[in-house]
C-alpha cells in the first residue's frame, strides 16, 4: 500500500481503458480470529504517528524474512485465482483465507478505516482500490497489494497480472513497470540518497514514454505499516536521505500509458488516472545490507509472483 504524496503533470492524448472500472457492490468486511495477533489500528483504524525507528534490529530483520516470505507466497496463491470472470472480492477472500492460514493478520483491514484485507486496483486504478463484485473480464490487467502483518511486522508486496489476452500496450505497460522496479533495486547502494531510486525508475519510464505517479510514493516498513521514510519513485534531488545498512523500505514504482495525474473516488481510497489510462505497479520489501538491497518479499525458495507475470511476456 502506498502513500500518499501529490499530483503533477500534464495528461497525453493517450486513448482511455474502456469501459471505465465502476464500483460494484461491497460485502461485509471479513472477520479475524482472536487468536491471531494484530496491528495497534486494527481495532480503531488510527495508526497514530509514526514513531519506529527506521533501522530494523536483529530480531525484527528475523521476523521481516519469515513474514516478507509468508507475503510472497500469499500473492502467488491470489494470483493463481486470476481469470475472467473472477470478482475482486473473490480475490479479497483467498487473500484473507490464506493470510489467517499463514497465522498472520490482512494488514491493509482497518488501516485508517480501509474496509478490505487487500488492495485489487484494475486497469486505470492506479492504487488502493477496493475489492467488490465487479468481475474480472478478458484484457484487464489487476494489480494486487498483499501486506500481512505476523510477528510484530508487516511484509508488503505487490504485482500486476494479466487477465487472459491482453493488448500489446497494456503488456509492455507492465513489463516495464517490472522492470523499472528490478533497476531501482539495483541502483540502492548502503549509505546512497533515496533520489537515486527515483533517478532509476524515471529514467527508464520516461525512455518508453510512459507517465511515473508522483502522489502514491514507497515508504519505509517495518513494525509500522508506513514510517517516516518517503521513496518517491521520480527524481527529486532534493531527496538526500541516505539509506543506511539496517533500514527497511518498499519501492513500487506506478507507471502510466498516458498522464500520472491521479484523482481519488468519493470512497477516500480508488485512485485513479484522471485521462483514465491504464497504469501498473509491482512492490518489494527491502532491506538494506552491505551488499545492497536485499528482496524480502520472497518466498522461502526464493519464488515470487513477479516471475509468475514476467512467465506471460512470453
Amino acid at each position: 500500500m502506498a502513500k500518499r504524496k501529490r499530483r503533477n503533470g500534464p495528461a497525453t492524448d493517450i486513448a482511455p481503458s474502456l469501459p471505465p472500472v465502476a464500483a460494484g457492490l461491497l460485502s461485509p468486511m471479513r472477520r479475524v480470529p482472536p487468536e491471531i495477533s494484530r496491528p495497534p489500528y486494527a481495532i480503531t483504524g488510527d495508526p497514530g504517528l509514526s514513531v519506529s525507528s527506521l533501522i530494523r534490529t536483529a530480531d525484527e530483520i528475523d521476523a521481516m524474512r519469515r513474514t516478507g516470505a509468508a507475503a510472497a507466497e500469499i500473492l502467488l496463491g491470489a494470483g493463481a485465482v486470476v481469470r475472467p470472470g473472477v470478482t475482486t472480492d473473490e480475490i479479497d477472500r483467498v487473500v484473507h483465507d490464506l493470510s489467517l492460514k499463514a497465522g498472520g493478520y490482512p494488514s491493509p483491514l482497518n488501516y485508517r478505516g480501509y474496509p478490505k484485507s487487500v488492495c485489487t486496483s484494475v486497469n486505470e486504478v492506479i492504487c488502493h482500490g477496493i475489492p467488490d463484485s465487479r468481475p474480472l473480464a478478458e484484457g484487464d490487467i489487476v494489480n494486487i497489494d498483499v501486506t500481512l502483518y505476523r510477528d510484530g511486522v508487516h511484509g508488503d508486496t505487490s504485482a500486476t497480472f494479466l487477465v487472459g489476452e491482453v493488448d500489446t500496450a497494456s503488456v509492455k505497460l507492465v513489463e516495464v513497470t517490472l522492470e523499472s522496479l528490478e533497476r531501482a533495486i539495483a541502483a540502492v547502494t548502503p549509505g546512497g540518497p533515496v533520489c537515486d531510486i527515483g533517478r532509476a525508475i524515471e529514467a527508464h519510464a520516461g525512455k518508453h514514454r510512459l507517465g511515473v505517479v508522483r502522489e502514491f510514493i514507497g515508504h519505509g516498513v517495518g513494525t509500522e505499516f508506513h514510517s517516516n521514510l518517503q521513496i518517491p519513485h521520480y527524481f527529486d534531488r532534493r531527496m538526500t536521505t541516505p539509506i543506511e545498512i539496517g533500514t527497511s523500505f518498499t519501492i513500487e514504482p506506478m507507471l502510466t500509458l498516458g498522464g500520472p495525474d491521479a484523482v481519488v473516488w468519493n470512497d477516500g481510497w480508488t485512485a485513479v488516472t484522471i485521462d483514465g489510462t491504464r497504469t501498473a505497479q509491482f512492490e518489494h520489501t527491502l532491506l538494506m545490507t552491505e551488499q545492497g538491497a536485499e528482496r524480502l518479499t520472497v518466498t522461502a525458495s526464493g519464488d515470487c509472483a513477479h516471475e509468475q507475470v514476467r512467465a506471460a511476456f512470453v
